[in-house]
């Protein structure tokens, strides 16, 4: 199933993984929401990569909503995350800059 996953937008993506790394949670309304909060601002499209390839697992919040769901880094997604951040920095500005503009 995660092979056809598609990263619809590649800089959404990266960014919603160094949020994570920094131990930030990802919150998500109801299962029927595609839109997410991380660190304050609304994911479109990383979530679904993000949980189909197994990068993220839920946790119980006992201070948080009811019906709300929390996310945060699995152990798999932390070793991707650092190895996609750490390919991600590498990357000469404008083809950042590009990837940013195309999604």
């Amino acid at each position: 199933m995660a092979a056809d996953v598609i990263i619809a937008d590649r800089g959404e993506f990266i960014d919603a993984l160094r949020q994570l790394r920094r131990g930030c949670v990802l919150v998500r309304a109801a299962d029927t929401d595609r839109r997410c909060v991380l660190d304050g601002s609304v994911v479109y499209t990383a979530y679904r990569p993000l949980a189909q390839y197994r990068l993220i697992d839920e946790f119980s919040n006992p201070d948080g909503f009811p019906n709300f769901h929390y996310y945060r880094l699995s152990p798999r997604g932390r070793e991707f995350a650092d190895r996609a951040c750490d390919t991600w920095r590498r990357q000469p500005l404008l083809r950042r800059l590009a990837v940013r503009l195309t999604g």
